[in-house]
């Protein structure tokens, strides 16, 4: 129980007051730092006197809008004028530990019995994400990580403040009304910040006395204009002024006193070690400062980024390298692994004895390597100064960032300070921190504060990809074409504790690769399981080696497994002479939320049947309790293929902010038609064929097609947009082309096999 004992006051800090009460174990000091005349209520929330309500938010801003959903979520329950709230990024504490994110990921770093940390609120779990600090975003746990615990703290506080104004009007604190950024009792009212400092001697209410109804929008309010439920009012997105006018600060905006600037060449995608390079080369390089030299990797230190990219280019570092990417020899070892690989079972329904042997259909279908693309290339910037490092960057797992910076240069991580930048687009690529290290160890060569950028060519080098996945689905239909079993074997590699082995155990991509080698994971697999009722299911997993590093990318498995599932139910339905939709639609008894979706969606679209040259394709996805139905319509003409149009219903539970969620689902369509169409690269000795964004093929603004989002209105609990709207555009779009072309592609990216 939080009482006044657990309030902490601090000390006068420039004559700023810092009051605060601990929701959470007293041994986790308080993360904000209050500024003159700001009252900081625990972790979550600070209110000036002038009853600017600060938020903090301990997850990283990647184009996502986390930093207007969570003050959203405080701002609704606090009572707080939407015109007075601001954001405050969060330093990286135990306090903001993403329990949902370490259970999901126990696997990774605890691989023996993961399943004793399977609960996010149990102990093993929680000791685990607090000692560790994992304040890390990634698969859309953010709401269901913080919600509560934001939504709580300002319950708290919304009452110790109405118990501030009770005491001074002699009424119960019951019968006062906190909204708009006031607290008001029948004629009588006062600002938050006229109550903060006070209310912070009063003792929180035990359990905080949370409002009727969470944040939450209406879907059928559509557009800009929803109006929040119980009220009409909207929560503009707090960054989008900033990004309009370019004041928006990114880790390579970062300006220090007397900062140089680093560029960088990594070894080729393998074994490689720095073989030999002419330093005397880049001699006539204006601004150059020096080079510094590392076992796999060579930076150039100048005045300015241009120069030091410049002298890497005249210097043409040469590498060694053993056991090179190169994509026949990855085709190959998944082919191999496909057909006579190892394979361990890992989901199973009904009969075993079903799901044996030869089936009616039997497909192959194959995913390459998709890269990231973000706007915004590797930046960070380092300085060391008097033992401590300091480090800006954008990182979506920062204190294992800072763990990583700290054991390069070998020092305590309480020696580094990180402080969290935005993204300019992640997609999951944040989830590295290779940038981060080079940074640190540069700034300790050159002794001056450094800002390390990779170029783009750089970013296609040493930025790992999604990983490539070969799978052949089979399944045994009667007469009618119905279903009665379903084995998919997949053989991908284990890219998810490759990942954690790097992210956790920091080990370095050759390593890590060897060190999960024929090992199953169940994280690289997600989505591969068919979300309809067939009574007998397999999913074999072949863990496949290859000489390729590989990460997370949003998505993640679900980018292609959602390919391989819906492209099959598609060709079950057309040998079967079946209409497509009905064909779904049959089998989704047990799942009436995702036959919502497919019905809503055959009707916002205009859905013909998918009938031969209609040119349409339908397809549907679940991740978690999030569903989601796409129609997509193509044409080839002369100018090849085009997709046209795009609709997609969703039911993602509960929407906190409407504008954000459909951002958040047309911007995963837009990129999931780039991962359908390119975002992909092959490899010839370890060196990436694509260069530059212009070599992805990824859709510009004049190819976009007409997109158009709904949503199905659900109590559910919440859940993330941004991963699923990514996940159905490819099979949709391929369920088009064969629709408009007769062919059917099945392979990622569409059109890169021979027709």
């Amino acid at each position: 129980m939080a009482t006044r004992r657990a309030v902490l006051i601090g000390a006068l800090a420039g004559g700023g007051l810092a009051l605060g009460y601990v929701l959470r174990p007293h041994s986790y000091p308080l993360p904000l730092d209050p500024g003159r005349g700001e009252v900081a209520f625990g972790a979550w929330l600070k209110i000036g006197t002038d009853s600017v309500v600060s938020v903090a938010v301990p997850q990283l801003e990647m184009g996502q809008g986390v930093t207007t959903l969570l003050p959203q979520i405080v701002a609704t329950e606090l009572g707080a004028d939407w015109r007075q709230v601001a954001v405050e990024p969060a330093p990286v504490s135990a306090l903001y530990a993403n329990l949902p994110l370490a259970a999901r990921w126990r696997t990774l770093w605890m691989p023996v019995l993961p399943d004793l940390a399977e609960d996010p609120d149990g102990l093993i779990a929680r000791r685990w994400a607090e000692s560790h600090r994992f304040d890390a975003t990634a698969d859309g746990t953010s709401l269901a990580a913080y919600e509560g615990l934001a939504r709580g703290a300002a319950a708290s506080a919304r009452a110790m403040l109405a118990q501030a104004a009770a005491s001074r009007w002699g009424v119960a604190w019951e019968e006062c009304q906190v909204a708009g950024g006031f607290v008001t009792h029948e004629q009588k009212r006062l600002t938050l910040g006229a109550l903060a400092a006070e209310a912070a001697s009063f003792d929180p209410p035990d359990p905080p006395p949370l409002r009727a109804e969470p944040a939450a929008q209406d879907p059928g309010e559509g557009g800009s204009d929803s109006a929040m439920t119980g009220g009409a009012l909207v929560y503009p997105r707090l960054d989008l002024p900033a990004k309009v006018d370019g004041t928006y600060v990114f880790p390579g905006d970062v300006r220090l006193p007397g900062l140089v600037y680093a560029s960088i060449r990594h070894g080729q995608i393998g074994e490689s070690t720095l073989a030999e390079y002419d330093k005397d080369a880049a001699q006539r390089v204006s601004g150059l400062i020096t080079l510094v030299r590392h076992r796999r990797w060579l930076a150039a230190v100048a005045t300015n980024w241009w120069a030091a990219e410049q002298a890497l280019a005249r210097i043409a570092p040469r590498f060694a390298v053993r056991d090179a990417a190169d994509s026949a020899g990855i085709d190959d070892a998944l082919a191999q692994a496909l057909q006579s690989g190892t394979a361990e079972r890992l989901f199973e329904k009904g009969d075993p004895a079903a799901v044996t042997g030869r089936l009616t259909h039997q497909l192959r279908y194959e995913a390459a390597p998709a890269l990231h693309a973000t706007i915004e290339t590797a930046s960070a910037t380092a300085r060391l100064s008097d033992g401590k490092l300091e480090l800006w960057a954008a990182s979506q797992a920062p204190e294992s960032a800072r763990r990583a910076a700290a054991a390069a240069l070998g020092m305590s991580t309480a020696d580094v300070v990180l402080y969290p930048m935005p993204a300019g687009g992640s997609f999951d690529r944040r989830l590295e921190h290779d940038h981060v290290v080079e940074a640190a160890i540069i700034a300790q060569q050159v002794r001056r504060p450094v800002q390390l950028t990779w170029s783009r060519w750089q970013e296609h080098v040493a930025g790992w990809p999604r990983p490539p996945a070969v799978a052949v689905l089979a399944a045994q239909t009667g007469e009618t074409g119905a279903i009665s079993a379903w084995r998919t074997r997949i053989a991908v590699p284990p890219s998810a504790r490759e990942f954690g082995a790097r992210l956790f155990g920091r080990r370095d991509p050759v390593a890590a690769r060897r060190e999960v080698a024929g090992e199953a994971d169940a994280l690289a697999t997600e989505g591969a399981v068919p979300p309809y009722d067939i009574e007998n299911i397999a999913l074999d997993h072949v863990p496949a080696t290859i000489a390729l590093p590989t990460a997370r990318l949003r998505g993640n498995a679900h980018g292609y497994t959602a390919f391989f599932v819906e492209s099959f139910v598609d060709e079950l339905a057309h040998l079967a002479a079946r209409e497509p939709l009905a064909y779904r639609m049959a089998m989704l008894g047990k799942d009436p939320r995702l036959a919502e979706c497919l019905q809503r969606v055959a009707a916002l679209s205009g859905w013909g049947g998918g009938g031969d040259a209609s040119g349409q394709g339908i397809a549907c996805h679940r991740i978690g309790d999030g569903r989601i139905a796409v129609v997509a319509s193509a044409r080839r003409g002369e100018m090849g293929i085009r997709v046209e149009r795009i609709s997609a219903v969703a039911d993602i539970g509960r929407i906190v902010n409407l504008d954000i969620a459909r951002q958040q689902i047309e911007g995963g369509l837009v990129f999931g038609l780039g991962h359908a169409l390119g975002a992909s690269t092959g490899y010839a000795g370890g060196v990436p064929a694509a260069q530059r964004l212009a070599d992805l093929n990824l859709p510009v603004l004049a190819d976009c097609p007409a997109i158009e989002v709904d949503f199905v209105a659900s109590e559910a609990d919440p859940v993330d947009p941004g991963e699923i709207g990514v996940v159905a555009v490819a099979p949709a779009v391929a369920n088009a082309l064969f629709s408009a072309t007769g062919l059917r592609f099945r392979r990622l990216p569409l059109l890169s096999e021979e027709l």
